[in-house]
Order: structure tokens, then sequence, then C-alpha cells
């Protein structure tokens, strides 16, 4: 184990944290004025801190707009990301080029009350039900991090929570945990392809942002480290600080599947928490954090993790040769998203497990148990 050293991009830090704050509404609430019950507490307090913006400085979508994919399809590059829910027959795509900016998007699905986050310091797309304790929370940004990751608050509570873990960590609710619903981070392309009918989170949103820039150039180099700035703690030095990994997770078990090994294999067939599930990564789909202009990232993937189990059968994929996937069982054809495009199971969708996409130092810091799946 070690500590993170020092980016020589830590002045740049501070500006980017101040030219965020400074684009901040007029209306940002001041960053002192919490209804807070700081008495409560999970969590050493000293480990929470600024970010740079103040309370709701950098503003969550409230209001989402959307719009068709043939519409979207006009900004939106076929390798730029997108973070997918899929509820009750309902489909939308929430493009990172949106979410680098604002973080967070409260919103309903199919009458199901969600908030969609990303935390582009932790490279973290992760989605909640908004249903908690007889009530319907909404979010909004703290302007604090802890361990680099994005630390939100519920407008009703002001309770503050953790967004890699979903765990209250100061106030009301300090020990809770919300819900997570699975949420895929495709490629725009995976997405239009699989849901011609989808919608897909407008530009149209009420905020003047550079929407399709990437503010943190090269953040995501593999063996750079977090910043200093806002992680403290010791490094998990089984992986470089910035690989990514498909970390699952339950109260008990934390388990995480490296990218490059992902990359190589492709398909993942095995257990966790007694379920037979199937890990998947297919090429296609840009970093949102390594070049300036979204689409022209280096090409990293995109994962999906599901239940292997289709009614009373328990299948076993392999990679096919065109960047999808078939069962050894029926020879069916199968994208990243889990639907069967083509065979006997033409049709199927797969059972979602939730996971996500986490830089490994980001995940580490927060389940040091990880048990992490090599060759």
């Amino acid at each position: 184990m070690k500590r993170a050293s020092l980016s020589a991009a830590k002045v740049w830090t501070l500006l980017l944290a101040a030219s965020l704050a400074g684009c901040g509404d007029a209306n940002a609430q001041n960053g002192d004025s919490w209804r807070t019950d700081f008495s409560k507490h999970v969590v050493p307090l000293a480990e929470i801190v600024s970010g740079g913006p103040p309370k709701d400085g950098i503003p969550a979508i409230d209001d989402p707009r959307f719009e068709s994919a043939r519409a979207a399809d006009r900004w939106l590059d076929d390798r730029e990301p997108v973070v997918v829910v899929d509820l009750g027959g309902e489909a939308r795509a929430y493009p990172l080029q949106i979410l680098m900016w604002h973080e967070i998007v409260n919103d309903e699905i199919a009458d199901i009350p969600v908030t969609v986050t990303f935390c582009p310091l932790c490279n973290t797309a992760l989605s909640f039900d908004r249903r908690f304790d007889g009530r319907v929370l909404d979010f909004g940004t703290t302007g604090r991090l802890r361990h680099s990751d994005l630390v939100m608050y519920d407008r009703q509570t002001e309770t503050w929570w953790q967004q890699a873990t979903g765990q209250g960590l100061v106030g009301h609710y300090a020990g809770s945990t919300l819900d997570f619903i699975a949420s895929p981070l495709v490629s725009w392309s995976t997405f239009k392809d699989a849901h011609p009918d989808g919608q897909v989170l407008s530009r149209d949103t009420g905020h003047a942002r550079t929407y399709g820039q990437n503010p943190y150039v090269r953040y995501d180099e593999l063996n750079s480290g977090p910043y200093v700035s806002f992680f403290s703690a010791d490094l998990d030095e089984r992986l470089p600080a910035k690989e990514r990994v498909v970390a699952l997770w339950t109260e008990t078990e934390s388990r995480a599947y490296p990218f490059r090994e992902l990359s190589n294999r492709r398909v993942f067939n095995d257990m966790f928490d007694g379920e037979p599930i199937v890990v998947l990564w297919s090429p296609g789909t840009a970093s949102a954090l390594d070049a300036s202009e979204i689409p022209t990232g280096r090409d990293v993937g995109a994962t999906g993790v599901f239940s292997r189990r289709v009614g009373a059968r328990t299948l076993t994929f392999e990679a096919a040769d065109d960047g999808t996937f078939r069962d050894v069982e029926t020879q069916s054809r199968w994208n990243v998203l889990g639907h069967a495009f083509s065979g006997d199971l033409e049709g199927t969708q797969l059972t979602s497990v939730v996971h996500g996409n986490h830089f490994w130092f980001a995940w580490a810091v927060f389940r040091p148990d990880t048990e992490l799946v090599l060759r």
C-alpha cells in the first residue's frame, strides 16, 4: 500500500475547481447553509473535503428533457459513452457529455423515481431508486468529496450520501443505504441499435455548458494517481490506480474484474453471491476522461453483467468474432446489454446484475476486501 502521489496537475485541479465554482448558477445556495444534522455521522468528518464548488455549484438536472434517438444522433457520436436505464419497457440514455457537467439527474422512468449519477474523478456512473423510507428523495451536489468521490445530499433531509456506495454518511439517514438500479455504461451506437425508440437526455438543460468537451483531459492515464487534494488514503497497489474495473458487491462480498483482463477474454462465466453470472466486455466505447473532445477518446470498451439463468436453464457464454456473444447451449447471439438478437432465444433479455465501472483506487478504498479476478 502507498499514499497517493502528487499529480503534476494539482495546480490545474485547483484552477478547475475554481472555474467550476464560477460557472455555478447565480441562485446556487450558500455553501454554509445546511440543515444537516452533523452530530450524526458514520465516517470521520475530516474525510469529507471541499471539491471547490459550493452546495449546488454543480447543478443537478431536476427537470430533464428528452429527445428521440434519431434527434440525438445529430450530436452524439457512435463511440460516445451513455448510461442506460431500462425499466418497465422504457429505455433512456444519459450521455456522459452532459453528466460530466451536472453529475446528477433526478428523473422518473415507468413511474419509478430514479437518480442517475456520474463522478468524473472516480469514473463512477451509478443509479439509485429515489423511493426511500416512505418518501421520494431528490438529490443535489454538496460540493464535497470523500476519497475523491461525489458526496450527494437529498433535499428532503439534507443527509449527505456517498455516491460510490449509496451510503448515508452524515445526517438523518447516516448509516442507511440507497437501493441501486442497474445502469450499464455503453456506447451510443450500442444503445440506439438496441433501443431505436429509446429516449435520450437532451442538451436543453437550462444551463450553458460546453457539452461534448472533457475538462479532465488525460485524467484517466493508467499509471497516474488520484489528486492528493481530494484523496489522502492508502492506495491498493494490486492494480494501477486508474485501472478500470467491473465491481460487484454485497454487504459481505466484493469482487472486481479488471478491464485489461476483460478486454483479452471478453467473457467471464462465474458465480457470485450464489448466482451464476456472466461478465461481458465489448469494444467500441470511448473514454470520456481522455481527449479534450469526448468522441475522440481512446477505446476503453463497455461491460455488462447478468445472471446466466434463463428459465430452468443456466447458459454458458463465449465471445463471437464480431464483438458480440453467443451461448454454447443454443448458439443464440447476444449483445453487451444482454439482449438476444438471433437464434432460439431471440428476444430474450438477461436479468441485469448491478455493477459499476470504477477506477481501481476509487473502489478499493471503499471495499479493501475486494477479491480480484485475474488470469
